[in-house]
């Protein structure tokens, strides 16, 4: 396929995600930053919260959903067995069909993992041990399949692996695979992080490895994003540093990166190579105006660059500032009218919802009162939906004055990992654990605890 109508295919692409259609097709929304086109939110609830129109059975994890043409694709997991992917009807809830391999195995905080990508007549889903699939949705049967991890010198999952302390190379992520599918145009990109590929553009139509970048550095858990650079898109990756529990030697200590990509050839543009966070997850948020933000958890905070085309054409990377005041640990922040809002709880913090400037100036924190936690947020209609990350759904009117919510309801259930499955998860992750992210389309928002999938109405 040439360039010209990979631009137009991506052009194409764009227009319709910021047209105002009803699709939830990816991580994080049509435009793969949290923001919803949806209108009509809601702006009040009855006492008893908003209307369930529906509940699913699913199994435990973190894996949340995609919407597209009134259909609803979540990648569900069974550690003894597999991954299996489910089709529901968006209106009803009724599971219309299911894809499902074998692929076996179990790591801390068990279950799924990713979100899939939907994308025409095909579905995409990266499962916990790598496994790539492109399922066709007429037939429901596989199109191609590969594997980000092993395919690219990755050892695989087997039982009873180290957790922490020394890992060899190629050794299999602490907490699985976490991939989130980036449809580009006519590419599928996504963040091999395995020892001979860092980010791999497949052919989203054959499976075709059409380039892949060398290893980028240690192994993460974070989904490739867009950001805008002089107009053009670049693909941008993040690779964390040193891991203390799991280095090789006790003097190791190397930095993390923040890298942008060419699209369409996987040329390595520019990188900033001081990102300090041992446990990146979160993906880098376009702050615009070639503004990069890239947020962690585990007390590390955030990092705001400035990408710049230099004299000779190559571009370079200025660090504004740097803050341990601000972060998430598991989602990208919200951005709305030069505002940042994020989840910044981890194992030992908790600053609760979080407003910061451009500037890195905080401007408050909710703390304790009321507690997020690692939940999920959405932008629509000027206002947040957001989980907490425990049992309650927020609605939020964004104000860099002070945190106004304006309802909430507790509609999530305990269920994550318990004390007999895994102490040290449970002792650090909660009783309850509800972090996968949220999906919006046609007024219905989909949130997952870790037993149901609901429909909740939030809009007309």
């Amino acid at each position: 396929m040439n360039a010209t109508r990979l631009l137009l295919s991506a052009g194409i692409a764009l227009i319709a995600a910021g047209s105002g259609l009803a699709d939830w097709p990816q991580y994080l929304g049509p435009s793969r930053n949290s923001t919803s086109p949806q209108t009509g939110i809601f702006r009040s609830w009855p006492e008893n919260g908003p209307e369930i129109l529906w509940t699913a059975a699913v199994g435990r994890g973190f894996g949340g959903p995609v919407i597209g043409n009134g259909k609803v694709y979540l990648l569900d997991r069974d550690d003894k067995v597999g991954d299996t992917l489910r089709c529901l009807d968006l209106s009803s809830g009724q599971e219309l069909w299911s894809f499902k391999y074998e692929a076996p195995g179990s790591v801390m905080f068990p279950g799924s993992r990713s979100v899939p990508a939907v994308d025409g007549s095909h579905v995409y889903s990266i499962g916990h041990n790598g496994d790539l699939y492109c399922i066709d949705i007429n037939t429901q049967k596989p199109v191609w399949s590969a594997n980000i991890w092993t395919d690219f010198g990755g050892k695989p999952n087997v039982a009873g692996g180290r957790l922490f302390g020394p890992r060899e190379a190629g050794a299999f992520p602490i907490w699985g695979i976490s991939q989130c599918p980036l449809i580009y145009g006519d590419l599928l990109v996504t963040a091999s992080q395995a020892p001979e590929a860092g980010v791999v553009a497949y052919d989203k139509l054959t499976g075709e490895v059409k380039w892949k970048t060398p290893s980028l550095g240690y192994v993460g858990y974070v989904s490739p994003s867009i950001v805008k650079v002089d107009g053009k898109d670049h693909i941008v990756m993040v690779t964390p540093s040193t891991n203390p529990f799991t280095r090789s030697s006790s003097d190791e200590n190397k930095l993390g990166r923040v890298v942008g990509i060419e699209p369409l050839t996987g040329a390595i543009l520019w990188e900033y190579d001081k990102w300090n966070c041992h446990i990146s997850v979160p993906s880098a948020v376009d702050a615009g105006d070639n503004k990069v933000l890239v947020v962690g958890g585990y007390e590390l905070g955030a990092t705001m660059l400035k990408v710049e085309k230099q004299q000779d054409g190559t571009y370079g990377t200025t660090e504004l500032f740097t803050t341990e005041e601000f972060g998430d640990q598991t989602k990208p922040p919200l951005l709305h009218n030069g505002y940042f809002y994020a989840q910044y709880g981890t194992n030992n913090r908790r600053d609760g919802l979080v407003c910061m400037s451009m500037e890195g100036e905080i401007m408050w924190k909710t703390k304790r009162s009321p507690d997020f936690n690692k939940g999920s947020m959405i932008l629509a209609d000027g206002l947040i939906l957001a989980t907490d990350g425990t049992t309650s759904l927020y609605l939020i009117e964004p104000d860099p004055s002070k945190f106004k919510p304006i309802a909430s309801a507790e509609l999530l259930g305990q269920g994550g990992t318990g004390s007999e499955d895994d102490p040290l998860a449970s002792r650090v992750g909660g009783r309850t654990q509800n972090w996968a992210p949220i999906a919006l389309s046609d007024g219905k928002l989909l949130i997952r605890d870790q037993g149901q999938l609901k429909c909740i109405k939030v809009a007309d």
